[in-house]
């Protein structure tokens, strides 16, 4: 298999590195300084074992391909509020062989946060996958990236879009496996997404606020969100593993690292606004909660405000962390009073 990563920032670079480390084929799908940067020097990755240089072959897109390989892999690794775009772009474009397009025939594999992307996909690509993301990563120089967990760069559970497991994405997963990874292969990923989409709605309260000025005041605070989205997805009855099933996958496998010069900085919410991206994938994770909230009638003000004030952060181009912690706190206490 030939993997295409699109949108090598953080997880993509991480993913696309650690694959052509171990030796597959590779290539990276970017944009702007970071094509620049990854097409002059190639891709390095910081890891906590090392520097790696990676000769990776890099495009800004699938008309540098003109067509594509039947044994090809998409990994979808940009935003959700980029995905059906750039979905477009790729669907038509031909198979080698003249045995029909890449929506006809290329697997696309979401690795993304939340839980839209695989449904966008399926409207376009008759296979679809998901990846449940958990991978540490930085991604805010151009043409670096850095993947701070060891020994494992992290756990990308995969499965078949919206259940099933087949011949494909077990390959998929073996490669992965093969590539410093674990790598489960699993008949319900989107239950792992859930999970994880439940874990990623502190992601608005890390870009907005200094959690670390009061760490247990930013616990608590995140805590009202995280007790939302529950009530929402049990309303929804929608299955979703909890802490302490992954922590058992996880186990010691895949551990923070310290990389000597390269901090860790925050998640990918908090790296966008870093980067001044412009745009925030809050819609998807704190937003996704409110759309099931608003459609099984459960109340979801906090969340609520965490996408209202990121993508307030985002249109204004503030820097991540810079609303004080207590007058985040005083605004989560004004909507929960005025909703009570």
């Amino acid at each position: 298999m030939r993997y295409i990563i699109i949108g090598a920032g953080a997880v993509g670079g991480s993913i696309g590195g650690r694959l052509a480390e171990a030796g597959h084929d590779v290539v990276l799908v970017a944009r702007g300084a970071h094509l620049t940067a990854l097409r002059e020097h190639g891709l390095r990755l910081l890891t906590p074992d090392g520097d790696l240089q990676l000769p990776i072959p890099a495009v800004a897109g699938p008309e540098e391909l003109g067509e594509l390989r039947p044994d090809d892999v998409l990994i979808l690794c940009v935003k959700s509020q980029d995905t059906a775009a750039v979905l477009q772009q790729w669907a038509g474009l031909p198979v080698a062989g003249g045995a029909g397009t890449a929506a006809e025939l290329i697997p696309v594999v979401c690795a993304q946060n939340g839980v839209e992307n695989e449904r966008v996909a399926l409207r376009l690509f008759e296979n679809v996958y998901g990846l449940c993301v958990w991978l540490p990563s930085l991604h805010l120089e151009p043409g670096v990236v850095a993947a701070h967990c060891a020994p494992q760069s992290g756990i990308l559970t995969v499965g078949r879009y919206p259940d099933g497991i087949d011949d494909r994405i077990k390959q998929i997963g073996h490669d992965l496996a093969e590539s410093r990874f674990d790598a489960p292969v699993v008949d319900d990923v989107m239950r792992w997404k859930y999970g994880k989409l439940l874990n990623n709605l502190g992601n608005a309260f890390e870009a907005v606020a200094d959690l670390s000025a009061d760490e247990e005041l930013a616990e608590r605070l995140v805590d009202t969100a995280q007790d939302e989205g529950r009530r929402a997805l049990n309303a929804a009855g929608i299955p979703f593993v909890g802490p302490g099933e992954r922590r058992a996958v996880q186990a010691d496998r895949m551990d923070f690292a310290e990389i000597p010069g390269t901090p860790r900085g925050g998640g990918s919410s908090w790296q966008s606004l870093a980067r001044g991206a412009g745009s925030i994938e809050t819609d998807y994770l704190s937003g996704e909660i409110v759309l099931v909230g608003r459609t099984h009638g459960v109340p979801t003000p906090v969340n609520a405000l965490m996408q209202r004030l990121s993508a307030q952060f985002a249109a204004e181009g503030r820097a991540p962390g810079s609303m004080g912690l207590g007058e985040l706190a005083e605004l989560v206490a004004r909507v929960q009073k005025t909703e009570g």
